[in-house]
C-alpha cells in the first residue's frame, strides 16, 4: 500500500482509484481499467466519466499497451512465492489423489490471485492451467470456482481467443443448458467477456445451443441470471449473423416479455434484432411490442430510450402497420418532447422517427 501511494496517479483507474491491471482507452481519450469502465457502460451510462460528454453508441475499448507495460515495469511483481505457488496449486487440481476440499482451496487461491494481477494470469495461462480448469468445470463440486478462474483469465484480450480455442465454449454452454443456478450467471458473464473479441462472437454464436441456452436463461432465470444472459446476448448480437440465430431460438417474445417486466437490457438486444428482417417480422407478430417500447420511451433510462428509439425506427421504416400503432400510442408527441433532452443520440433518433411518422401521416391524408 505504501508503494502504491508513490506510483504516478495515471497508473490508477479514475473510477476504482486502484492500480490498473488492464488499461483501455475510451473514445473520449481517457484511460480506465477495463472492468471498471465496462461496468460503467453496462449500467447504462452514455457519457465519459471524466468529461461527461456523450460517447458513440458502441464506444470501443482500445487496449493501452504502452501504459500496461509501464505499470508492469514500475509495479513490483507479486512475491516470488506466488509465482512458485501457482505450480503447486495447479498440481493439486490435476492430481487424482487430491481431496475435493484441497482442490476447492486451490481454486479459491487461484481466483483471488488472478483477479487483479495480470502478470499472474499470464503465468498460470502459460503453465497450461486451462485444461485443468475445464476438468474442474466438469466436476459438480468444483464447477462454479473453476468458471470464476476462467472468467478472470478472460479479462486479458490476449487470452480470449485462446480460451475459445481450448474448448471453453463447450463447457460454458453445457453449464447454461444445465440451468444450474449457482453457475449460470458466471457462465453467461464469461460469454460476454469472451465476446469482446470480434472473432469470438461468430464462433460462440455458431456453437450448438449457445444462443438458445442464453435465451432460455432470460426466460426462466432469476434476477442476476436474466441480466447476465441478456448482456451476453447483447454482446453476441452485435455480430449480424447471430441476430438471425437468436430470432430462430425464440428470442424476440422472450426479450419483449422481459422488457415488459423491467429488464431494460432486453430492450438493447431488441434494438439489434430489429435490424434484421426475421427479427422485425417476429416483433410485428408480437401483440404489445409497440406498447412495451413506448413504455420504455416514457419511463426508461437514457440508454433504454435510445434502444427503444432504434427499435421503433427499424420497425417503422419497414411496416406501415407499426407506424399506425406508434401514432395511436402517442409516439410522435413523445419524440417531440425527447428533442429537448440533453443527449445527442436520443435527439437524433427521435428526429428520425418523427420524420418517418410525419411522412406516413402525409401519405395517409392525401
Amino acid at each position: 500500500m505504501e508503494l502504491e501511494g508513490e506510483l504516478p496517479e495515471y497508473f490508477k483507474c479514475p473510477i476504482s482509484l486502484e492500480i490498473m491491471s488492464d488499461p483501455v482507452i475510451l473514445s473520449s481519450g481517457h484511460t480506465f481499467d477495463r472492468s471498471s469502465i465496462q461496468r460503467w457502460l453496462d449500467s447504462g451510462h452514455l457519457t465519459c466519466p471524466i468529461t461527461k460528454l456523450p460517447l458513440p453508441l458502441h464506444s470501443p475499448l482500445i487496449p493501452n499497451h504502452a501504459l500496461r507495460t509501464l505499470i508492469s515495469t514500475f509495479t513490483p511483481s507479486p512475491p516470488l512465492s506466488h509465482h512458485h505457488h501457482h505450480e503447486t496449486l495447479i498440481s493439486s487440481l490435476s492430481s487424482p489423489s487430491s481431496s475435493v476440499s484441497s482442490k476447492i482451496e486451490s481454486l479459491r487461491h487461484l481466483t483471488r490471485l488472478s483477479k487483479r494481477d495480470a502478470l499472474f494470469r499470464r503465468r498460470i495461462t502459460e503453465s497450461g492451467v486451462v485444461p485443468v480448469l475445464l476438468s474442474c468445470v466438469d466436476d459438480d463440486s468444483l464447477r462454479e470456482k473453476g468458471l470464476s478462474v476462467l472468467l478472470n483469465l478472460s479479462l486479458d484480450d490476449d487470452n480470449k481467443v485462446g480460451l475459445v480455442a481450448e474448448g471453453v465454449v463447450s463447457r460454458v454452454v453445457a453449464v447454461l443448458v444445465s440451468g444450474l443456478s449457482d453457475c449460470c450467471a458466471v457462465a453467461a458473464t464469461l460469454v460476454t467477456s469472451l465476446a469482446v473479441v470480434e472473432v469470438n462472437k461468430g464462433t460462440i454464436g455458431a456453437y450448438p445451443h449457445a444462443i438458445g441456452a442464453l435465451v432460455s436463461l432470460v426466460r426462466s432465470g432469476k434476477g442476476r441470471e436474466k441480466k447476465e444472459a441478456a448482456t451476453a446476448l447483447y454482446a453476441l448480437c452485435s455480430f449480424p449473423d447471430n441476430r438471425r440465430r437468436a430470432v430462430e431460438c425464440g428470442a424476440v417474445p422472450v426479450l419483449l416479455q422481459s422488457a415488459d417486466s423491467g429488464l431494460e437490457r432486453a430492450v438493447e438486444v431488441i434494438g439489434f434484432l430489429a435490424k434484421c428482417k426475421e427479427g422485425r417480422e417476429q416483433m410485428e407478430k408480437f401483440d404489445g411490442c409497440v406498447r412495451i417500447l413506448v413504455r420504455v420511451l416514457r419511463n426508461g433510462s437514457s440508454r433504454g430510450i435510445q434502444y427503444a428509439l432504434l427499435s421503433l425506427n427499424s420497425l417503422c421504416c419497414n411496416s406501415d402497420g407499426i407506424v399506425q400503432e406508434a401514432m395511436e400510442q402517442g409516439v410522435l408527441e413523445i419524440c417531440v418532447r425527447l428533442l429537448e433532452v440533453d443527449n445527442d443520440k436520443i435527439r437524433k433518433n427521435a428526429s428520425i422517427l418523427i420524420q418517418a411518422l410525419r411522412s406516413y401521416s402525409r401519405r395517409v391524408n392525401r
